[in-house]
């Protein structure tokens, strides 16, 4: 069977709190122009028109989907279909209500955020019913950023505000994208760097592990704009006084204080997954090693840290996300970045210009989350 005569408690009340979405948030707001007063338009606005009605059948169908307890592969499909549904009907009423008018502008309302959540929460719970192996997980990745990339490709989504916002500004989206991820793996690959031999020096010498990750913790609880202040003053006195740190472009503002708070706040995760996943290995795994000949260096590199990987690899996956994240408030010092994007469109109260800044940021760290997730699984899963 199919269908079950019980009710889904959760999927009711998610469907419910989607079903006022519909009637009392907007879908789109329509602009005359860029800063003209807009008019809100629900779901109800485009029913006589062929997207709505289409957009009002996939919902019927979701809803029904999270309502009754149904086999995960069905609910899948009921929410796979509504987030592949939700761009494209916005791309089709965009092209309705600009009609070619350069000056228009549609942006994206309240409902399409809250319809877009409650299909991925449907989503997250059919993949956690159906235990997806490594490859099937990827697998499924990989056909919605397919999916997605054609939609931007093909120009069905131009006629959206964001998408407008995004050509007038297709240069800086590009520089400010290699940025952001420069200023992420740079952060990341610094950290590796510094923390791994310290997480392994703390796992050795236990008598300043607690200093150690005290204090790392201490960092840890400073907000990110507080400490981006606190290395403004050591910074501009550094790049006054000496000559060289100016020529080699360290200053009080910019990527510099941006990346170094990015590392003080990614060494904790990796000293403290390191500490762990070195605690973690059987002591009876380690004595056989010794037992067999092999030197302190080599059972460290050989043994200890091969069975600690995957461990290491959660640190890794927390701190790329987070840096990701965090780069975005870099924005607010001139570090670059999507946060441009973001601080400009608030100054401006431009709402399409800050989701140029926010949609790719989030995009981003998702990647990174999925495919870091699918690498920690592989190891654990060829860990002997």
């Amino acid at each position: 069977m199919v269908f079950s005569n019980r009710i889904d408690r959760l999927g009711t009340a998610l469907t419910v709190l989607g079903a006022g979405a519909i009637f009392w948030m907007p879908l789109v707001v329509h602009k005359a122009n860029r800063i003209a007063a807009g008019q809100n338009r629900s779901l109800a606005w485009f029913l006589e028109s062929g997207p709505g009605l289409a957009l009002l059948i996939v919902l019927l169908i979701a809803a029904s989907a999270a309502t009754f307890k149904i086999a995960p592969r069905f609910r899948f499909a009921a929410a796979s279909l509504l987030i592949l549904s939700l761009p494209l009907t916005l791309g089709m009423i965009a092209t309705q209500l600009v009609q070619g008018s350069p000056a228009a502008r549609v942006s994206i309302g309240g409902s399409f955020w809250v319809l877009l959540t409650f299909a991925l929460l449907m989503m997250a719970d059919a993949l956690v019913r159906v235990k997806l192996t490594i490859a099937r997980r990827l697998m499924v990745f990989g056909g919605f950023s397919v999916c997605f990339i054609a939609f931007f490709a093909s120009g069905w989504l131009n006629d959206l505000s964001v998408m407008r916002e995004f050509a007038g500004r297709s240069d800086q989206f590009w520089r400010e994208a290699a940025q952001h991820v420069r200023l992420s793996l740079g952060s990341l690959a610094i950290a590796l760097v510094l923390g791994l031999p310290l997480g392994v020096f703390c796992a050795l010498v236990p008598r300043v592990r607690a200093a150690v990750l005290q204090t790392l913790s201490l960092i840890q609880t400073i907000p990110s704009i507080a400490l981006f202040g606190l290395l403004m003053l050591p910074l501009t006195y550094l790049a006054t006084h000496v000559p060289l740190a100016a020529e080699l472009g360290i200053r009080g503002i910019g990527a510099t204080p941006a990346l170094i708070a990015l590392v003080l706040y990614a060494l904790l995760p990796v000293v403290a997954n390191t500490v762990v996943g070195l605690e973690g290995v059987t002591p009876t795994v380690r004595d056989a090693a010794f037992g067999m000949g092999l030197s302190a260096r080599q059972v460290l590199f050989k043994v200890d840290l091969p069975l600690a990987l995957p461990v290491i690899l959660t640190g890794i996956r927390i701190v790329l996300v987070q840096s990701i994240g965090m780069v975005t408030i870099a924005g607010l010092i001139g570090g670059g970045g999507f946060g441009a994007f973001v601080f400009q469109g608030i100054n401006q109260t431009a709402t399409d210009l800050v989701l140029l800044g926010a949609i790719p940021t989030v995009v981003l760290a998702f990647t990174a989350a999925v495919l870091l997730d699918a690498i920690v699984d592989i190891t654990r899963s060829s860990a002997p």
